[in-house]
């Protein structure tokens, strides 16, 4: 059988068996982050028919407490407007990019990097800088070198072993090579023949871009003659890890930007790329432990009692005068009315399209149009060092190649201390459409006991580790029913122009009377750049 086939079959017995252990001590777990009853309360409308319990009045009123809203709130106190709240739904803001902790240890519950930003992400800079993360020394911008991801920073568990890098390459055949550099031959093209840039809302939709839009990455990629297995393999993870869905589902606009925006592809042995890098084509990024969640955490510090959480907001409105928003408290079991000058809605847009009254046109096309990809994050405490396979040593990014998940990162990674002990290895795994899932993902995530996760973990991660399962001893899931929005053909076409912000000083705002809209949503895909640009826009706006 071969070892996808088998992937895909084996549960937790088999998993026990690779590891060579009779009864291994009971691995304690469950669901956590995430509550779901607050988000279906709002989808099912129950809580608007109730009167408000009370009101409260600010200048401006945030809705959405993730990247986007954190931004914006930054944003405002940078302009000197203090007067406004931030009501998030969840026990803590940061949406995708929240932290947690698993017997003691901080650990991810989402986005868990973020790549060194170029130039067209000002803002992203901007913020770095103030958080003492990026300084100017004799001319020249330099990152805190705790910050920065340490060495090793990705490794590849294929053909037995491990090998530096994620991009297959022990072992590949001299056709397989040809297809790497032409692939990189066609990036370098694209990247001379059109602006790809982070965030897109900096860049002009030209018809080049339009066209690469209208098609999906594995059409263009057949066109190309590009069918190499293991090239595709690599592509289709890139896709699945930033886009929650796979090659078939996602433009060819946003396979191509994935490299082109950032850091190019360079094939192994192309001596435009490290000399001392089998897979160059990634820059330096930074992480923490807990993720972008430090960043979030950062970001909500100088909130204080302005950042309102456990609050299902269920109605927002325009009325004369200003705007009027109904959030349900979660603590006090009431729903309170907030009556403000403005309202910034960093929401997505399915939700924000069922929660804004007379919702205005460009709201109902873009939501109309945006699909998200459900997405899951398994946290996995162990007791002691795993025992490790030949080859690439432990890195901070660790890949199996053909699974159904994207492997898993280490929390421990970043830690001065290199003393084996335990650790949390965070696994993620992409639900949206693609060659491994081509059900209900969404309809999985809400009815499947988190033991059948349990299950597919230890069973995928058994195969470079047979000792994980014995290690274990507890799996904490973190579930997203819409966590990014996927980058379909034709998404940049219906969304690339909804800016509608009446100067170029704020271009790409999408402003609808007092209300203004910001979310990675209005990008077409999700990552920290986008959603942070468009709620500090919205912010700064505001100003």
């Amino acid at each position: 059988m071969r070892r996808r086939g088998f992937l895909g079959t084996v549960g937790a017995a088999g998993a026990l068996a690779l590891a060579g252990c009779d009864a291994p001590p009971p691995i304690e777990g469950g669901f956590t982050g995430i509550d779901m009853a607050r988000g279906h309360a709002m989808r099912d409308g129950t809580l608007k028919s109730r009167a408000p319990a009370s009101t409260r009045k600010t200048r401006v009123l945030i809705a959405g407490g993730g990247v986007a809203g954190l931004a914006a709130a930054r944003a405002l106190r940078l302009a000197g407007i203090d007067d406004f709240a931030l009501l998030e739904l969840e026990d803590s803001a940061g949406g995708n990019a929240r932290g947690g902790m698993v017997n003691g240890i901080v650990c991810p519950l989402g986005a868990h990097y973020l790549p060194v930003p170029g130039d067209d992400a000002r803002e992203v800079q901007d913020l770095l800088e103030e958080l003492g993360l990026r300084r100017r020394v004799a001319g020249r911008w330099e990152y805190d070198e705790r910050t920065l991801c340490h060495s090793p920073q990705e490794r590849l568990f294929f053909h037995g072993e491990w090998q530096d890098g994620l991009l297959p390459v022990h072992g590949v055949d001299a056709g397989t090579q040809a297809q790497y550099r032409r692939f990189a031959q066609r990036i370098d093209a694209l990247q001379h023949a059109a602006h790809f840039a982070i965030p897109t809302l900096k860049v002009a939709v030209t018809p080049e871009l339009l066209a690469l839009d209208a098609q999906a990455f594995s059409a263009w990629l057949d066109r190309e003659g590009l069918s190499d297995p293991h090239l595709r393999w690599y592509l289709d993870y890139c896709c699945r890890d930033d886009y929650g869905a796979g090659i078939e589902q996602v433009s060819a606009w946003a396979g191509i930007h994935y490299f082109a925006s950032r850091h190019g592809f360079h094939a192994p042995g192309d001596p435009s790329g490290s000399a001392n890098d089998t897979n160059p084509e990634r820059d330096g990024v930074l992480t923490w432990p807990e993720g972008n969640g430090w960043l979030t955490k950062q970001l909500a510090k100088p909130l204080g009692e302005r950042l309102r959480t456990g609050q299902v907001v269920v109605r927002i409105a325009e009325v004369r005068g200003g705007v009027e928003v109904d959030a349900w408290d979660a603590a006090s079991q009431s729903l309170v009315r907030w009556q403000a000058a403005h309202c910034i809605v960093a929401l997505p847009v399915f939700v924000a399209a069922r929660v804004v009254e007379n919702a205005p046109a460009v709201l109902v096309h873009a939501a109309a149009h945006v699909r998200h990809a459900p997405w899951l994050v398994a946290n996995v405490h162990l007791r002691g060092p795993l025992i490790d396979r030949p080859g690439a040593a432990p890195s901070w990014d660790n890949v199996v190649y053909g699974t159904r998940g994207l492997g898993y990162v280490d929390a421990r990674h970043q830690t001065l201390d290199p003393t084996p002990r335990g650790t949390v290895l965070s696994w993620y795994r992409p639900l949206g459409p693609s060659r491994y899932d081509e059900g209900d993902g969404r309809r999985l995530l809400l009815e499947r006991p988190w033991t059948g996760w349990r299950d597919d973990l230890l069973a995928e991660l058994s195969v470079p580790h047979p000792d994980l399962p014995a290690l274990a001893t507890r799996i904490e899931i973190t579930r997203y029913g819409h966590a990014m929005a996927i980058p379909r053909p034709g998404l940049l076409a219906q969304i690339g122009s909804q800016r509608t912000a009446p100067d170029d000083a704020h271009r790409g705002s999408v402003i609808a009377g007092r209300l203004s809209f910001a979310h990675a949503d209005w990008s077409g895909y999700s990552i920290f750049e986008e959603a942070f640009t468009r709620g500090h826009v919205a912010g700064a706006s505001l100003g």
